[in-house]
């Protein structure tokens, strides 16, 4: 386990999880908490074929520490965001092999963010999700205008702007918002299980698939299908597109290396 102070951190089994650790503040998000979740990330893209990031206690996390730093009232909010909350969330977005948020609870302002972050968002159904910034007369930050509309619609993205009301996670699961909600009993055993299935499966193909869905906004179809064809070529030449077809063939579980 690294020294953190803030998070915890551990592999096991291909796994890594990135557990939010400051329990007694709701797991807000101060400057110390930012840096240490980027500089995790990247460890974890390293040395395991699936990231799960999660929060210790009853909250996911509830935003951002308005405490951190002294007076909340001065707090540089555009140094903030460029300098801490960018690389954090780009090395989540970046990150090689998939990412999981399994949401354990409350995810407030930035927190509901930073889950929307990953690649899959697993929700106990005792979590809900606020974008609170217009309750102090702030716009949605950490990603949220870019992932709310395009995971729930505009429609529904500006409402949750605008009334800043909690949506619970089944209604989350409902929207389109996030991938799905778990009763609370199950919750922990689910994720655990979602992940070691990633962490079994063609890392390579996942890093490509999410090249390509993460780039999809960013083409016209002919773009797109030039993307598909030069990732597809690519997955093509690895030893688990091999191993796959072996499997099919002989009607047995393939056996993936991630390579």
């Amino acid at each position: 386990m690294r020294d953190y102070k803030t998070i915890t951190y551990t592999v096991t089994d291909d796994v890594a999880v990135i557990a939010l650790n400051r329990p007694d503040r709701m797991n807000a998000l101060n400057s110390a908490m930012r840096i240490e979740i980027t500089d995790a990330m990247g460890h974890a893209g390293r040395e395991a074929r699936v990231v799960v990031l999660t929060g210790n206690g009853k909250a996911f996390c509830s935003g951002q520490d308005l405490s951190d730093g002294g007076n909340a009232a001065n707090l540089d909010l555009e140094r903030v965001l460029r300098e801490e909350y960018v690389p954090m969330l780009h090395a989540i977005g970046t990150c090689p092999v998939p990412t999981i948020s399994a949401v354990n609870g409350p995810a407030a302002g930035a927190g509901a963010n930073l889950a929307l972050a990953a690649d899959v968002v697993i929700a106990s159904e005792k979590a809900y999700f606020l974008q609170a910034f217009t309750r102090i007369g702030l716009i949605p930050d950490a990603g949220g205008t870019y992932w709310l509309p395009r995971q729930m619609g505009a429609a529904k993205a500006m409402g949750a702007a605008l009334f800043a009301e909690p949506i619970s996670a089944e209604q989350a699961s409902a929207w389109g918002m996030i991938w799905e909600a778990v009763p609370e009993e199950a919750f922990a055993d689910h994720w655990a299980a979602r992940a070691a299935s990633l962490a079994k499966g063609p890392t390579e193909a996942y890093r490509h698939l999410k090249t390509a869905i993460r780039g999809a906004w960013d083409h016209d179809l002919e773009g797109q299908l030039e993307l598909e064809a030069r990732l597809q070529g690519e997955c093509g030449k690895t030893r688990d597109f091999k191993e796959g077809v072996m499997a099919f063939l002989e009607k047995r579980p393939a056996e993936y290396e991630g390579r």
